[in-house]
């Protein structure tokens, strides 16, 4: 007798699509087989795709500011979206502070995500890797952190190439991954301040100020130091196929280096700033979206395996509000508007939709992009990313053929906005399943606050 039993879909079982039952017992998958007789519970998926729950290992939630407050996506508010999406896993990041320690921020934000409803982990981020900070690096891997994260711009956490070395050099030593934001600070301050000085202050500039090239030249330079640790890096949110192509080639060269893009270099573009008003602040993101040609171009480099993971960078401010776009007000330059985009429940239907429904990709792909690279990078596969025997129960039930149409209040999250609204999407989720639980069906999320759990990770993620 299973605990659930899943009947009738069609499921995505690393690179085959069958036909199959799926058997739950405990919170993981027990069986799977043609037919399934004997369950407690039964969900008929005829019709339906059967696709591994989403890990989404790029979310920024109720992270704190330096100036102090936090982002207004709560871990219960961010964990109704990401379910609603068929997202079931997630890591977000903790910070460090310019002259701030580690071990204080990560307690606290694992007591922040005791109200999670998915489950989570976190990359420690590292903004001033001081020898007093690094040594509780150690700590931080004992508890199940897996991973650090490095930018390579803004002001509050900026790291020089002596400083993104010593992370490196404290990553190789423990084991971890480190996962980087490539774009060249001083290039992007220097454009800032030419464009300001000429009055030139509109959400469009953002774009202007970072243009290809900077994110470019930042994602061979990160890729040499690498190379010189001797240390594996994941370059995120990838933005145009110029970067990848730095990529591409560190990987012909038999380096360890991954790439990352988002639902928004294939959706958005740079027009999108130039928006009436100061509606173009809800497009802004860094990396800012390039242009409608760029699009086929990361299709391409997804394509040829370059490009392995989907995330959502979420990071939602709100447009109204103190903590949103216009805290600074509608008139505020670019380089003052919060930079960063929602996006947690519409990853998958984005991706499936350009990528499966306009065929660029197929299911198993998909799944991978979305779920199973994921977890190998975070550290997480085999429990999370796959149905197999053995895995943590969680799966979306899909219906691949649904048109939506993309709005507000279909994302479920604490922001008063998406930047996809009016999009047309083809494929959407019609169950989520968490450790076997039922957590979402047609829109409602019935998944108990505090019953995500804490996803502790191996140093040998990668």
């Amino acid at each position: 007798m299973f605990d659930l039993a899943i009947r009738g879909g069609t499921a995505v079982l690393g690179d085959t699509v069958a036909r199959c039952d799926i058997g739950i017992s405990d919170g993981r998958i027990a069986a799977i087989a043609d037919r399934i007789e004997t369950a407690a519970q039964v969900i008929d998926a005829t019709g339906q795709l059967v696709l591994p729950g989403g890990v989404d290992t790029h979310c920024h939630i109720e992270e704190p500011f330096p100036e102090g407050g936090f982002q207004e996506e709560s871990w219960e508010s961010a964990s109704r979206s990401a379910l609603a999406g068929g997202t079931t896993s997630v890591v977000a990041h903790t910070p460090q502070f310019k002259g701030g320690m580690l071990l204080d921020q990560h307690r606290a934000a694992r007591a922040r995500a005791a109200s999670a409803m998915i489950d989570y982990g976190f990359h420690q981020i590292i903004a001033d890797p001081s020898p007093a900070a690094m040594a509780e690096i150690p700590t931080l891997v004992a508890d199940g952190v897996g991973s650090l994260k490095a930018f390579m711009t803004y002001d509050a956490l900026h790291l020089d190439d002596a400083a993104f070395l010593r992370v490196l050099q404290a990553a190789k030593r423990h084991g971890l991954m480190v996962h980087v934001h490539c774009e060249n600070h001083d290039a992007i301050r220097l454009a800032t301040e030419a464009l300001l000085a000429a009055g030139c202050t509109a959400p469009k500039y953002h774009a202007t100020s970072r243009p290809p090239v900077v994110e470019r030249e930042a994602t061979g330079r990160a890729i040499a130091l690498a190379e010189l640790v001797g240390q594996p890096i994941q370059v995120f949110h990838v933005s145009c196929a110029e970067v990848a192509e730095e990529i591409a080639r560190a990987q012909a060269r038999g380096l360890p280096v991954k790439g990352e893009t988002c639902p928004q270099y294939v959706t958005l573009t740079a027009d999108d700033m130039d928006r009436p008003g100061f509606e173009g602040a809800k497009f802004m993101c860094s990396p800012a979206p390039r242009m409608a040609a760029d699009h086929e171009g990361i299709w391409a480099m997804i394509r040829r395996g370059v490009l392995d993971v989907v995330t959502s960078d979420h990071c939602g401010f709100s447009f109204e509000g103190v903590r949103g776009k216009a805290r600074n007000g509608r008139d505020a330059s670019f380089d003052a508007i919060p930079n960063g985009i929602p996006g947690l429940a519409a990853r998958l239907p984005i991706i499936f939709s350009e990528g499966v429904s306009k065929g660029w990709i197929g299911l198993p792909a998909f799944a991978k992009l979305v779920a199973e690279n994921p977890a190998r990078i975070a550290g997480l596969y085999p429990r999370k990313g796959v149905i197999a025997v053995g895995s943590d129960a969680d799966l979306v039930l899909w219906d691949a053929s649904r048109p939506v149409t993309i709005t507000n209040a279909l994302m479920q999250h604490a922001i008063d906005y998406t930047p996809y609204e009016g999009m047309q999407v083809t494929g959407w989720p019609a169950a989520t399943i968490r450790r076997g639980e039922l957590a979402m069906r047609d829109g409602e999320v019935l998944a108990r606050p505090g019953s995500g759990q804490w996803l502790p990770r191996g140093p040998a993620a990668g």
